[in-house]
């Protein structure tokens, strides 16, 4: 299996290979091994497809027989114009379809007496933290996106489920729950029984945070009922850390965007949240270089950036993908352009981020261990999600720790991102 993409496609190839396992099939670690390939792609952006399109190239060249999913998969005409010798091509959530591919060129041969499936499932994380798909598809119209063209309108899972499979994945030794969806806090806003807005997602936070273990919350929109998240992590029940995909400040963008949310309301819901809870951790990702954006609304961006003061923040150039309606805007930027407000934009970034973490140093905080080697250990303090934010290392004194283990340190040295810090005795 290859997996690309985001978490929510790496829960997709999860379950696939969970089904494969119940069925009797083990999974190869090389090409050479295996009987049959099965790529799940991005879909995304260009250079999400063009991923996708080399490593199926790749399983094609390595071992012939492949097996295409996911999202690029919606568009099976383009892969097989590129790859017109794939086995089978099928779209996002479509795993009765994959399984019948597999069966096709290696047919089941179960034997009950020696296939074992752990009661958790497969796993492609590390043993002690995994994501918790909560719903699938998305019901916002963003002009930049097609993802509910590729995964359709919201469909949250029962509450009852998620929490089935969050307590098999805390009794399996999970010590972490990264939650996920394409917009969490609508999570059961699709249901007949609506209830009040956001009560859903709260009580599902609450009941996951009963689990003992972390719960981190990604892609929250920031709606105003967030605010009633935020005692959650003041009191210790979830992580203080919000993931919110602001992508952008100027209220002309936003509009061109079509995006949900209003910049000139969220500095005050950003004080109201750190009002509420002082540690809060909050992450954002930023669009620059959007068609029309113009150098004032660029600044505008760079301005509110200063204010927010946002701990872990990334950002992407702009770029045009198949089916977006933004690719229609006027005034796309040119590239040199863009290129030139990214590095801007991220120097600022990793200003704010230099000086936060650097006011860390000389506190204690929990961290979770995450791998050991000869250097030491490799962990994430509660502020940092696993992959795309940073890392507290140790470099001594790691003799007695395993992943999965958490533990109090001291910190003692900081840079633009990352900490190093000693175990507190």
């Amino acid at each position: 299996m290859v997996s690309l993409g985001c978490p929510k496609a790496l829960v997709d190839s999860e379950r696939i290979l969970t089904r494969l396992r119940a069925e009797g099939y083990a999974i190869s670690p090389d090409y050479a091994g295996a009987e049959a390939v099965i790529v799940n792609t991005c879909g995304f952006l260009d250079s999400a497809k063009a991923e996708s399109l080399d490593a199926i190239g790749e399983a094609l060249r390595e071992n012939g027989k492949v097996i295409v999913t996911g999202c690029l998969g919606a568009d099976a005409d383009y892969i097989t114009g590129a790859h017109p010798k794939v086995l089978a091509v099928t779209g996002p959530q479509q795993y009765e379809q994959v399984l019948d591919a597999v069966h096709a060129v290696a047919p089941p041969a179960p034997d009950p007496f020696i296939d074992l499936l752990p009661a958790s499932g497969v796993s492609l994380t590390p043993r002690h933290f995994s994501y918790l798909k909560i719903s699938e598809g998305c019901n916002h119209k963003c002009k930049f996106c097609i993802i509910p063209d590729m995964r359709g309108k919201l469909a949250s899972r029962p509450a009852k489920a998620v929490l089935r499979e969050a307590e098999r994945l805390v009794d399996a030794g999970v010590k972490e729950l990264l939650v996920i969806s394409q917009d969490t806090s609508a999570y059961g806003t699709d249901w007949k029984d609506r209830a009040g807005a956001g009560s859903h997602i709260v009580n599902l936070a609450r009941d996951l945070g009963s689990l003992g273990a972390w719960v981190r919350l990604h892609y929250v929109y920031p709606y105003p009922f967030v605010r009633d998240l935020v005692p959650l992590m003041a009191e210790g029940t979830i992580l203080p850390y919000l993931d919110v995909p602001f992508q952008h400040a100027h209220p002309d963008t936003l509009r061109r965007m079509a995006r949900p949310a209003h910049a000139e309301k969220t500095l005050d819901r950003i004080a109201e949240w750190r009002g509420i809870c002082p540690d809060i951790t909050l992450r954002s990702t930023f669009i620059v270089g959007y068609p029309g954006e113009t150098e004032a609304e660029f600044q505008t961006l760079l301005d509110w950036l200063d204010e927010a003061q946002l701990d872990r923040v990334g950002a992407f150039q702009y770029e045009n993908v198949a089916g977006a309606r933004s690719n229609a805007l006027p005034d796309h930027v040119p590239d040199d352009v863009k290129q030139d407000r990214f590095d801007r934009f991220m120097e600022r970034a990793q200003a704010i981020s230099a000086a936060k973490l650097e006011a860390k140093v000389g506190t204690r905080m929990d961290v979770i261990v995450d791998g050991i080697d000869a250097d030491g250990a490799t962990c994430r303090t509660k502020a940092d999600a696993p992959e795309i934010d940073g890392n507290l290392f140790i470099d001594e004194g790691v003799e007695a720790l395993a992943p999965g283990d958490i533990v109090t340190v001291e910190v003692d040295e900081a840079s633009e991102y990352d900490l190093w810090g000693q175990v507190v005795r």
